[in-house]
């Protein structure tokens, strides 16, 4: 048995609703995109995303 370790892919703001996409090829988050639109949310926010105690970041094989 080993054990992986799991990053975020994917990330909303619970504030304002900026959502946003991790970029393996530029190791950053980018903005995500809903029909064209960047989902930016409020410049002014201080985001609170939705990635919390909850996620697991360690994932273990079988």
């Amino acid at each position: 048995m080993s054990a992986q370790l799991r990053k975020p892919t994917a990330r909303v703001c619970e504030s304002c609703g900026r959502a946003e996409h991790w970029d393996d090829d530029l190791e950053a988050w980018q903005i995500a995109r809903t029909d064209g639109t960047k989902q930016v949310g409020s410049p002014h926010c201080l985001h609170e995303w939705d990635i919390n105690g909850n996620f697991n970041p360690v994932a273990m094989d079988d």
